[in-house]
């Protein structure tokens, strides 16, 4: 079984190949490691991507504050669009500049949002000169996506 580990802190440029999902416009990861490993907060999160979900047992106090954490993020249908763009973003990554002008927000409100997501694991980014860029952090969605999964 292999593994992939990487911290919420680093900066992750994953070279993951890329096919179309059930759903118009979504992309998944054309094969998910066995298992993913993520450092969230506190707590660091496994998540086997082979017959793992809610149905299959039940979470642990602990593990179950992190996802919380991470779904509570994209509970905002603000937060929830800018990673939809940042996830969508054609180079993988996009500007600030581009996300602030989709909205009809504050700058200030619109980085208190990218804040919450980037605490919550779902992003990260860098900064060059006066702009910030942001990209998604793709095993942190593997690890959502592998807690959802059910074997129907």
């Amino acid at each position: 079984m292999s593994s992939r580990s990487m911290s919420m802190e680093q900066t992750v440029h994953p070279a993951v190949p890329r096919m179309t999902g059930p759903v118009a416009g979504m992309t998944t990861p054309a094969a998910p490691p066995d298992v993913v490993s993520v450092s969230a907060g506190r707590v660091g999160l496994s998540v086997t991507t082979d017959g793992v979900g809610l149905t299959v047992a039940p979470l642990e106090a602990s593990i179950a504050t992190e996802f919380a954490a991470m779904f509570k993020a994209l509970g905002d249908p603000v937060r929830l669009r800018l990673l939809s763009m940042i996830a969508s973003a054609s180079d993988g990554e996009i500007c600030v500049c581009d996300l602030s002008s989709a909205f009809h927000l504050t700058g200030p409100t619109i980085s208190h949002h990218l804040r919450i997501l980037r605490e919550a694991g779902l992003v990260d980014c860098d900064r060059r000169g006066t702009w910030v860029y942001y990209r998604a952090v793709p095993a942190t969605l593997i690890l959502l996506a592998g807690l959802l999964h059910t074997s129907a």
